[in-house]
């Protein structure tokens, strides 16, 4: 949905093994003056979606605000730090400015790249049911995984693997350190029981100079999609209050 309102634009961006309709809950829940775009990626490496974030910024007549989940808020941190000027404000959702750690970072890129090859010979069916799995998504009632499953199955295991290799937590460099250059208010947003990321959300905030992290309560990793009312009113509540004044 996009309009000739003159509030900011906010472009969407979906985590892995997500289609743009992730986040069409909250679109439909956004006041009609703060038109959106649901980001829908074509390209499958992580310059490719960055340049795709760029593309979709440049479309739009006025402000921008970025709002990215779990990758896709990581890429719209990279996003931003690239581009600060392209920006009026950027909105992340279980999400981390990468691993800052030598060690455990070459860890999780040694895990990602099992994970990758493994991808690369399975069907998606078998893909999704393990990913389904996760210890991340285990506080997720049965209707919501069962909702996501469609954008999961039509995804294409090879163009997760290349995901995977280059915008992965092990593959992307940390920006840690880099967030203190951005002068855009930066809200990072985490579920209640998402305890890793509601410390990385606290570290974004720290480090942003116009930064703030909040809480959604009642909710895992993916908040959005468990209390999208809830994460709407504090996307339209930062907008109002940090962005549009």
């Amino acid at each position: 949905m996009t309009s000739d309102s003159s509030g900011p634009t906010v472009v969407f961006v979906p985590g892995f093994m997500q289609p743009a309709e992730a986040w069409a809950e909250v679109e439909r829940r956004l006041p009609q003056r703060y038109p959106s775009i649901l980001l829908s990626h074509r390209e499958h490496e992580r310059e490719g979606r960055l340049a795709e974030i760029a593309a979709a910024a440049e479309r739009v007549r006025g402000p921008v605000v970025l709002c990215g989940y779990s990758l896709g808020g990581r890429l719209s941190l990279n996003a931003a730090v690239r581009d600060p000027d392209r920006y009026a404000g950027v909105v992340v959702l279980g999400a981390s400015a990468g691993i800052a750690e030598p060690t455990a970072r070459a860890a999780r890129g040694e895990a990602d790249e099992k994970l990758a090859s493994w991808m690369e010979t399975q069907p998606i069916e078998e893909i999704v049911t393990i990913w389904e799995r996760q210890p991340l998504f285990a506080d997720q009632p049965d209707k919501l995984v069962e909702d996501q499953r469609p954008g999961r199955l039509a995804q294409d295991p090879r163009s997760l693997a290349v995901l995977l290799r280059t915008a992965g937590q092990g593959a992307m460099e940390p920006i840690w350190g880099r967030l203190e250059t951005l002068d855009m208010p930066i809200l990072a947003l985490a579920g209640a029981r998402d305890e890793r990321y509601r410390r990385a959300s606290r570290r974004i905030a720290a480090e942003a100079p116009n930064g703030y992290a909040a809480v959604i309560e009642h909710a895992g990793h993916a908040a959005h999609l468990q209390r999208p009312d809830d994460f709407t009113d504090a996307l339209v509540a930062f907008i109002d209050e940090r962005v549009a004044r």
